[in-house]
């Protein structure tokens, strides 16, 4: 199936849509604005960031070209990771301004929760690939799907069963409330998993990287913009995972990512707040 979902523009409007936060003391963030709502060379102040490890690199890039430009120079906005989970629950409870998710807030927020969602605006920002990665000393550059539902639910525990080394499969994951997990789940084994006896599990993409680099027999699940040398990209049935794969709809493993912000917050410096990029700033990732 070719790629149907649009390529937004990365992060900008979302980002800079939010920023209205800085103008109000609530709302995981600080500062004020004077004027007129078209005057934003009055808005000043900070604003925090917080959520999915596999956006954060890509926020933080669009945050350092947001504070570059001078009529946002007097912003500090500050990015952090902790998770999807951490991002919607963090904006819908005000600690945060921005929410960075891999998931819609409605579908991460349900039962008793339900109701937070109500007065969150996700706003789709980019596409991200996923892509299943081995220590570099495995010995396998390709696996299937069948083999990766194997390996992530324990039936496989060992390179050589997939055409690799000798070496004992030791599983990096990230916790239950991550969204680059369900993603992987979903779309690259299609089923979720439990948690092996004697896996890893680790909150940050940037941790998962390094244990999969320094751990022999190691395997977990980055976004492409983690991908490097120090570890091994593995193939999905024989498809790289490379954005241009991604954009054909050659490559199945990726997610929309998303910045998600109050309801309450639409107001603020509204005739402002989508002129600050242009749409060349449109991302896969």
């Amino acid at each position: 199936m070719k790629f149907k979902k649009p390529l937004l523009m990365f992060c900008t409007l979302a980002l800079v849509a939010m920023l209205a936060a800085c103008g109000n003391k609530d709302e995981g963030s600080q500062g004020s604005t004077s004027g007129t709502n078209n005057d934003t060379a009055a808005l000043s102040g900070s604003v925090l960031a917080v959520g999915s490890t596999a956006l954060q690199p890509l926020v933080e890039q669009v945050a350092q070209k947001f504070m570059a430009d001078p009529k946002y120079s007097k912003i500090q906005v500050q990015v952090q990771g902790g998770g999807s989970g951490t991002g919607l629950t963090q904006v819908a409870g005000g600690q945060a301004a921005i929410g960075n998710s891999d998931v819609f807030a409605e579908e991460k927020l349900k039962d008793a929760d339900a109701d937070k969602a109500k007065d969150l605006i996700d706003h789709q920002v980019a596409v991200v690939g996923i892509a299943a990665v081995t220590n570099p000393d495995v010995g396998v550059d390709s696996l299937t799907k069948q083999q990766l539902i194997d390996i992530f639910s324990g039936k496989v525990k060992n390179w050589k069963e997939v055409g690799g080394k000798d070496q004992a499969i030791v599983i990096v994951n990230r916790p239950a409330s991550s969204g680059t997990r369900k993603t992987f789940e979903k779309y690259a084994l299609g089923t979720s998993t439990e948690d092996i006896k004697g896996s890893i599990q680790e909150e940050s993409s940037g941790t998962v990287k390094k244990i999969v680099a320094e751990n022999p027999g190691a395997i977990g699940y980055l976004a492409l913009s983690y991908l490097d040398d120090k570890v091994k990209t593995v193939k999905y049935d024989g498809v790289e995972a490379t954005v241009d794969n991604v954009k054909s709809g050659d490559y199945p493993v990726w997610h929309m990512s998303i910045c998600t912000r109050r309801a309450s917050l639409n107001q603020k410096l509204k005739h402002s707040l989508i002129t600050w990029l242009p749409m060349k700033y449109k991302k896969v990732t």
